[in-house]
């Protein structure tokens, strides 16, 4: 594994995780009205902690894309992964929350999960398959889960709803990982020209918007440890299929190699489920104090 990569890639959790905290502490007291619509990312626009956990995810994306550029998905991604480790981090410094059993069981899963992982299934690049009906199928499955989760969470904002919004931005992110490594190589192999004939850079964008937007509104609507685990659990798992489906990412398919990999992801979707349940994750809207909603309204 090149070092390089191992940076880039904690380097983009650290912005990612310490971004997702300030974007849900701004988030929570907007407008319950801007639910779902693009308004909410105007009215939040307005508020410079929302501005600067922007500006930290962005960092985090680009450093992402730099990661994904020079390594494989499947690499990358359980490593992104880490960002609840830094959201955790800043959370505990707001809150005063000690880690105790739970937040070091997590801390212990998370990275033992990751590690076990890469170090199980080896990753290596491949050949990409060149076949668009693979490309189309994987991502429209993705996108296709994304939207029926979103149209469920409609239904049930205050209860179920921030879970499955989030989890509908990590498969959108996740395939926007793929689009990203896809972009880069065209980029690399025929410059702006190759790489703007193509719709993969489009599918970043948009993957990107509609992302940031059920990501937003989740946090609007509920504690940060109902939304962040699922959406942190969902990207690795949605990229690493991608990864391996079209991207030509290779992994080790012996028995004893496949038995680790499952353990260490499901190692990594426990730990996460125990960070982003910590006390020390901050609460969200329905704890929030009813006059600052009121002064984010138009």
């Amino acid at each position: 594994m090149s070092v390089l990569v191992l940076l880039l890639a904690v380097s983009a959790a650290c912005c990612l995780g310490f971004g997702f905290v300030l974007q849900q502490n701004a988030a929570q007291r907007a407008p319950l009205n801007d639910f779902l619509s693009p308004r909410l990312l105007l009215d939040l626009m307005r508020v410079p902690r929302w501005l600067g956990g922007l500006g930290l995810m962005v960092a985090g994306m680009v450093l992402g894309a730099v990661a994904l550029g020079k390594g494989e998905i499947s690499l990358v991604e359980p490593l992104l992964a880490t960002n609840l480790l830094f959201a955790l981090a800043l959370s505990r410094h707001q809150t005063k929350q000690s880690l105790g059993r739970q937040g070091w069981a997590g801390l212990v899963l998370l990275a033992g999960g990751v590690s076990a992982f890469i170090l199980a299934g080896e990753p290596r690049g491949g050949s990409a398959v060149t076949d668009p009906l693979r490309h189309w199928l994987i991502i429209g499955v993705m996108v296709g889960a994304a939207l029926v989760l979103t149209a469920y969470a409609k239904r049930s904002r205050l209860s179920w709803g921030p879970v499955l919004l989030a989890t509908a931005a990590g498969l959108l992110y996740g395939v926007q990982d793929a689009l990203t490594r896809v972009s880069g190589t065209r980029f690399s192999e025929g410059g702006l020209t190759e790489l703007f004939t193509g719709w993969q850079p489009y599918g970043v964008l948009a993957c990107g918007i509609t992302g940031l937007i059920l990501v937003q509104s989740a946090f609007e609507t509920a504690p940060l440890r109902m939304s962040l685990p699922a959406l942190t659990a969902a990207e690795p798992l949605a990229g690493i299929l991608c990864g391996v489906g079209f991207l030509g990412d290779r992994l080790r398919t012996d028995t004893g190699a496949l038995a680790w990999q499952a353990s260490g992801l499901a190692a990594v979707v426990v730990g996460i489920v125990l960070l982003g349940m910590h006390p020390a994750m901050p609460c969200g809207a329905t704890d929030a104090e009813p006059p600052a909603r009121d002064l984010q309204r138009r």
